[in-house]
């Protein structure tokens, strides 16, 4: 899925979807806007991952953040933080959710 199916996805499953670039997600975060999670691309011009994810656990702790990558490689990436191979389908989505403890969703 590219980055627009993703939110088209979404979309069809029912989520309400907020797309931004990465210096806009941090003012999405920060804004107070409810999230049950972050979606984002392992490359990001302005900041890495690895930092995106932090801030958004220090402004919204308990919001998961889900890193999709393209790369084998985790290098630059958290542990613990989950991650979905490109390319994906719809249904790999759905069940990275889940596994961020995400509603159950059909």
């Amino acid at each position: 899925m590219s980055p627009l199916a993703v939110g088209k996805g979404l979309g069809e499953l029912g989520y309400e979807v907020v797309e931004a670039s990465s210096a806009e997600a941090l003012g999405v975060v920060r804004n107070g806007l409810p999230l049950e999670f972050v979606i984002t691309d392992h490359l990001m011009p302005e900041m890495t991952v690895s930092d995106l994810a932090c801030t958004v656990r220090q402004l919204r702790p308990g919001v998961p953040v889900l890193t999709i990558s393209g790369y084998a490689e985790s290098e630059g990436l958290e542990p613990d933080l989950p991650r979905l191979k490109k390319p994906f389908r719809k249904d790999e989505l759905v069940a990275s959710l889940a596994a961020l403890g995400d509603r159950a969703v059909s």
